[in-house]
């Protein structure tokens, strides 16, 4: 009975949390995603010549949406969700909005470039977000080979801290499980360095990656600061995160004993995903077009 009164009173918890982050928001997206990424558009896109979104994960449309404001202001684009009944709702969204697309798809590594071009996305479109709460990392490494596009927000892992480098492998039977989902920062940075991207912000477990030949003027990061800034120093993280208290002791371990704990705690997961710790990153691959 006990237990279940716990797991009762974890839920309530949450809920009681959703409900005070909804009445903080004054956009779509959970956090300041919404208006960071309208800055950064300005910036490395000061034309407008590449109003086009596209939102892998994107749920119901609305709710905790990067990209609906987007849709609002013109933007064309499409929207992916792997949920039937969110993404009947994703339709219901986008049904006003002209050039704007739902589609009900589970996209992985293997099939994001084929849908992308499918629905006429060009090479060096303007706005990806992505979150799938699972094998990310590789749908976005897949999509970075034949896409460059002016802005990138995805979410990550972000109870893991750097220099530790996570990321779930790819299972097209993936569950999200507690906690195990996504990827680190650090790994975030290491797939930066293979496609010549710069970090640019992370907004609790949002980061905002561009393109390094655009990101000039900018504040680029290295996976510390931003996480840093992004995430721990943040006086409200443990409000608004309040499940992740049961990982907040990697953030007093060094990086082996922090793989260590990671390897403990997802034990049984083991074979399904990768950890270590950051290297020098690799020399950028060539751009695919």
């Amino acid at each position: 009975m006990a237990k279940k009164a716990q797991r009762y009173l974890n839920r309530l918890g949450l809920h009681l949390e959703r409900a005070r982050q909804r009445l903080r928001r004054s956009g779509f997206s959970n956090f300041d995603e919404e208006q960071m990424l309208a800055g950064f558009v300005t910036r490395l896109d000061p034309g407008g010549v590449a109003r086009t979104a596209v939102d892998v994960g994107a749920g119901d449309g609305i709710r905790g949406s990067n990209t609906y404001a987007l849709f609002l202001r013109g933007w064309r684009g499409v929207g992916f969700e792997g949920d039937e009944k969110r993404a009947r709702r994703l339709a219901r969204a986008y049904k006003s909005l002209e050039g704007v697309e739902a589609r009900h798809a589970l996209v992985t590594p293997a099939d994001v470039v084929s849908l992308l071009r499918a629905e006429g996305i060009p090479p060096d479109f303007g706005v990806l977000s992505l979150d799938i709460d699972s094998y990310d990392y590789w749908v976005l490494d897949a999509a970075l080979k034949s896409f460059r596009p002016r802005v990138v927000v995805a979410e990550i892992n972000e109870k893991i801290p750097p220099p530790v480098r996570f990321r779930v492998g790819f299972d097209p039977d993936f569950r999200l499980q507690h906690h195990f989902f996504g990827y680190s920062i650090a790994s975030l940075e290491e797939l930066c360095g293979r496609h010549s991207y710069a970090l640019l912000a992370l907004e609790y477990n949002n980061a905002f990656i561009a393109p390094r030949e655009l990101a000039g003027g900018l504040d680029v990061l290295d996976a510390a600061t931003a996480y840093r800034r992004g995430y721990l120093e943040r006086p409200d993280r443990r409000e608004r995160f309040p499940r992740n208290q049961d990982m907040e002791a990697l953030h007093a371990l060094g990086p082996a004993d922090s793989v260590a704990f990671i390897k403990n705690f997802f034990a049984r997961h083991e074979g399904k995903y990768e950890v270590g710790l950051a290297e020098t990153p690799e020399p950028a691959e060539a751009v695919h077009t």
